[in-house]
């Protein structure tokens, strides 16, 4: 039985270290690690996790000496079934194999601890880089986590990605692919008011997620500017799902009848919303306008087609991956991509009421 050795307190885990834990020689780490020569599944599982329990990260300088790399791009998603994800992952797929790189799809489950804890295992498994993907929740905890993780990633020569999420910190060494959210919802709802529109419900809301928090300030800055008082009553939350909006447009028709437009937080709560309506026998826009965002492909094929938001979502994955890979003193990593209304068919002036 080999001997299990541990690290002194506070002495950074040497590869040694591993080697010990792990019960083989340290040629046979480093062949783990470079990744370039036959190691025996069973063994490598035994490095990696005495790797894990050690806490070890490779020296950045010595794996560029070795001229090692696992030259894999991690993409962190929350259900790589929502088409808002699938689209970007889309472009991180593209850029990362137009650059020789492997993408590894990770899925959190909406789970803010579940990310963190992918974040971490990416970190052990040295990926080049760590793309997160959509609105986080803003709290101190997840904050700390995010800067030790960046940290981390840094220090061993990877790079955490912030993708449609604003940076935790201006001296977090991360690279931020945000997208215009607040100017994004300015328009539309200016798009609304502009029509005429003095009661509009929003839907989707989900308090403390970087996401909605700025939308709703679009949506807020956009009142003020026209003198219309917002509804507090009116700003709905819920997921971004089709189910929340069928079921939130069926409470509101039964309980209010002074709405006339509805703002969806996403293309996906539009489509439930416009099925409830369908079903009550409301017309749109005739009766009752709605506007989504994202403008995800489903948006142009809805009845009536959706006026929405577009977000560019394959050159968010893009850009990611491009800013990550090819880091330096020249290169801005903080990078926010436009939004703009693209208008259909469900927006009109109110109906004038009897």
């Amino acid at each position: 039985m080999p001997k299990k050795s541990s690290p002194e307190a506070g002495k950074r885990p040497t590869i040694r270290d591993v080697a010990a834990r792990a019960g083989v020689s340290v040629p046979t780490v480093s062949r783990v690690l470079a990744g370039n020569y036959p190691v025996a599944p069973a063994t490598r599982s035994k490095v990696l996790r005495a790797m894990r329990d050690l806490d070890y990260v490779v020296n950045a300088h010595a794996r560029a000496l070795a001229g090692a790399t696992t030259k894999t791009v991690a993409f962190v998603v929350d259900d790589v079934t929502g088409p808002f994800y699938a689209y970007i992952a889309r472009g991180v797929e593209q850029q990362a194999a137009s650059e020789g790189r492997l993408c590894l799809l990770c899925t959190t489950h909406g789970d803010p601890e579940r990310e963190l804890a992918v974040v971490e295992l990416m970190r052990e498994q040295h990926a080049e880089a760590v793309i997160v993907v959509g609105g986080a929740w803003d709290n101190e905890h997840y904050r700390e986590r995010m800067r030790y993780f960046a940290t981390a990633l840094d220090r061993s020569g990877s790079r955490l990605v912030l993708c449609g999420r604003p940076s935790p910190g201006d001296d977090v060494p991360a690279t931020v692919v945000h997208y215009d959210n607040e100017g994004g919802a300015y328009a539309m709802a200016s798009h609304l008011l502009s029509a005429g529109h003095r009661r509009i419900s929003y839907m989707g809301f989900g308090e403390g997620l970087t996401t909605t928090d700025e939308r709703i300030r679009g949506f807020r800055r956009a009142h003020a500017d026209h003198g219309v008082e917002v509804d507090e009553t009116l700003i709905l939350p819920g997921s971004f799902t089709k189910a929340a909006g069928h079921e939130l447009t069926r409470g509101l028709i039964a309980e209010r009848d002074d709405v006339t437009a509805i703002f969806a937080a996403t293309d996906m709560v539009a489509a439930g919303v416009l099925k409830a309506l369908r079903e009550a026998g409301v017309r749109v826009p005739e009766d009752m306008s709605v506007v989504g965002f994202d403008d995800i492909p489903l948006a142009s094929d809805l009845t009536p087609a959706l006026t929405t938001v577009h977000v560019p979502h394959e050159q968010l994955g893009r850009e990611a991956v491009r800013l990550a890979l090819h880091r330096g003193p020249e290169m801005d990593d903080r990078v926010v991509l436009g939004t703009h209304i693209v208008v259909r068919e469900t927006v009109a002036p109110p109906r004038r009421r009897d």
